[in-house]
């Protein structure tokens, strides 16, 4: 089984609520909130990600219900990268 990057882990995750824009949208956060080239994403990095990811998601979708699952399976993954 091929490693995959901590910046795929979070488009796989984000594919499930934003489809086909889900690689745009996580590069547009890193870079315009980190300011770091997707390639650079570091678990200490996702704690800050997920608050700017869960800012720009509830001023894009009205369904809170679907935001707080995506920000849960963030969340998710940061506590499994923390291991």
């Amino acid at each position: 089984m091929a490693k995959t990057s901590l910046f795929d882990d979070v488009v796989t995750i984000t594919y499930d609520y934003l489809g086909p824009a889900a690689d745009r949208f996580v590069i547009r956060q890193i870079r315009n909130h980190l300011q770091k080239d997707p390639a650079e994403l570091r678990h200490q990095d996702l704690r800050q990600l997920i608050d700017w990811i869960r800012l720009a998601m509830r001023l894009i979708s009205d369904d809170i219900d679907v935001v707080d699952r995506y920000i849960a399976d963030l969340e998710h993954l940061a506590r499994i990268k923390e291991r």
